[in-house]
């Protein structure tokens, strides 16, 4: 495709938070539009620890890209890995094609973080995709399956101990899930068993919980756990992690089968594999407007991006994500016009962890709430922001379900592709046929 001022081609990596923003301010105006992502569906990845704790279904949390961008009409999807980008020519490579780009929004995440952890990678399970979420729930009722028929004691609870590492908002969240999980509904599953025998433990390498938060949020959500059966144990890195344990620095070692890894975050090392820049974190520096040094063309959003405000990098949130999609695609918009782009700047509305049912901490500015009032909020929130009416109604059904009978229906053990160590954000990696569509493809 020839390039046209009037008509300039936008190519969006990655279908997260950040590239479906972009794509729907872009739809705004006279531009042309290419979506790519492995997935046919966008993930709200918040609720993905939800799936893992069998309290929702995978479609609860999923919904078809092509649904959301079927009402713009010079907006085109692909269903692809991306091989290569060619920054020098501006062609992105997908499956032996190429499409031309006027200007290009990476918007390709980031993957779980082990440092250098031996085992961690093998050992451990991850919660990033739908794939992970699911896998990591058959083990969870697999272990109890097994565990009733399991003669011998010491491996009954090594199967019945579940070990969180990292004491972030996804761990602490998980945490009270999965104790919700086990003393509810698995309690009542599996009567034989001696649940004395189950233990979850949550282990945090620093001083508190969910770092960042005010210092009487992070007690709370930790006396909460307490309260829960979590044994939380601070200051507690993890040396090393085998099939059968876990072992810390100070020489303790936790015989388990189950190690669910939330202790970080490293930006996509696709970034490092096109020679892009990279920092701290792999995460690829930009100018404050978002735009690649050396690359007016393209914008960096989301967890890959590494931007600053007041000397601090800005958290990989989906809040975050989803204003820059808005400020990159503005900003290209701009260039377009020949106006000067525009800082970008994020509006922190404020960050909220829950722990399980009636529980939560929210930090709304100097507003600081917990228990129940900070629960009620998190569900409005997130029920908001989740994508489609479907989605909405079976979600609100789910959690009303558990709430009212504490119990959860989807207690299934389902076939499911062992993704623990697929560190590719744009998730599942499905080889498709390009069809030959609007868009101009060029051999």
């Amino acid at each position: 495709m020839s390039k046209n001022f009037k008509n300039p081609r936008i190519v969006v990596i990655g279908a997260g938070f950040g590239g479906l923003q972009a794509v729907r301010t872009l739809a705004k105006y006279p531009v042309e539009t290419i979506l790519i992502d492995r997935n046919n569906y966008h993930t709200f990845t918040p609720l993905l620890y939800q799936v893992a704790a069998a309290e929702l279904e995978p479609e609860d949390i999923a919904f078809p890209i092509r649904s959301i961008i079927r009402r713009f009409h010079h907006t085109h999807f692909f269903m692809s890995k991306v091989e290569h980008v060619d920054f020098e020519n501006r062609k992105v490579e997908i499956n032996g094609h190429t499409v031309s780009y006027d200007y290009l929004i990476l918007g390709i995440g980031s993957v779980t973080q082990y440092f250098n952890v031996p085992g961690a990678a093998e050992y451990t399970f991850s919660l990033k995709t739908i794939e992970q979420a699911i896998t990591l729930r058959n083990q969870i009722l697999s272990c109890f399956e097994r565990a009733i028929d399991e003669q011998d004691l010491e491996h009954q609870r090594r199967l019945l101990t579940f070990v969180i590492v990292g004491g972030g908002a996804t761990g602490v969240e998980f945490a009270g899930a999965l104790a919700e999980l086990i003393r509810g509904p698995l309690r009542k599953d599996f009567k034989q068993l001696d649940f004395r025998n189950v233990r979850i433990i949550l282990l945090e390498a620093a001083d508190s919980l969910i770092a960042g938060f005010p210092d009487r949020l992070s007690a709370y959500a930790q006396k909460r756990l307490q309260q829960m059966k979590v044994n939380v144990q601070m200051h507690s890195p993890v040396s090393e992690i085998t099939k059968k344990n876990v072992r810390l620095k100070n020489g303790t070692v936790i015989p388990t089968e189950t190690v669910i890894w939330t202790a970080g975050v490293y930006g996509h090392p696709l970034a490092q594999l096109w020679q892009l820049p990279t920092v701290r974190n792999g995460r690829v520096p930009v100018l404050p407007n978002l735009q690649l040094v050396d690359h007016p063309e393209i914008f960096v959003i989301g967890d890959l991006v590494h931007a600053e405000e007041n000397g601090f990098p800005l958290p990989m949130l989906a809040s975050v994500a989803v204003q820059q999609g808005v400020r990159a695609a503005q900003n290209i918009v701009r260039q377009i016009k020949g106006i000067s782009s525009v800082p970008f700047r994020y509006r922190n509305l404020g960050t909220m962890v829950t722990i399980g049912c009636n529980s939560a901490v929210a930090s709304l500015g100097k507003l600081n709430i917990t228990g129940f009032s900070a629960w009620i909020v998190w569900l409005s929130l997130h029920l908001v922001k989740l994508i489609g009416f479907r989605n909405k109604l079976f979600v609100i059904i789910n959690w009303a379900w558990d709430y009212f009978f504490y119990e959860r229906a989807i207690r299934l053990i389902l076939p499911a592709a062992d993704s623990m160590n697929s560190v590719i954000s744009t998730k599942a990696d499905i080889p498709t046929r390009l069809s030959q569509s609007q868009i101009k493809i060029e051999e």
